[in-house]
């Protein structure tokens, strides 16, 4: 998980962890709202995995009505610069067109995972639902 925190849209600090979402982002925001007073959230909302995805979503709109300010969402390819994002199998999320969607593919090259030096909040909106695209079973 990639936590940036953002001043004027240039970030000033980055936290990561390789716990799982439901450990790690209780306290990473813990350390985060006693130090940083924030004026707004913004995430990726999928697709990815489904879980972390839920939990994300659960706690940081949690935050949102709590602390009273607003949570926008993006896509997942806004920070991986829009390779694959591995799904299950040989299925990946691409997207292709603006419309995202599994696709097999043999190649295992999908995106490392980033945090923009700069972030882009065109590209968010406060249409912050989840993106559950499932792979058919």
């Amino acid at each position: 998980m990639l936590v940036g925190i953002y001043r004027e849209g240039e970030i000033i600090e980055k936290i990561e962890s390789k716990e799982k979402t439901s450990e790690s982002l209780p306290l990473i925001f813990e350390d985060i709202l006693k130090r940083y007073t924030l004026s707004s959230l913004y995430y990726a909302k999928g697709p990815g995995s489904f879980m972390a995805i839920k939990i994300s979503y659960i706690f940081l709109k949690t935050v949102s009505i709590v602390k009273d300010i607003p949570l926008f969402g993006a896509d997942a390819f806004y920070f991986n610069n829009n390779l694959p994002i591995k799904a299950t199998g040989k299925l990946y999320f691409v997207k292709e067109n603006g419309i995202i969607r599994t696709k097999k593919l043999e190649s295992k090259k999908t995106g490392e995972f980033y945090l923009p030096l700069f972030l882009n909040r065109g590209v968010f909106s406060l249409d912050c639902e989840p993106l559950y695209i499932l792979p058919a079973v």
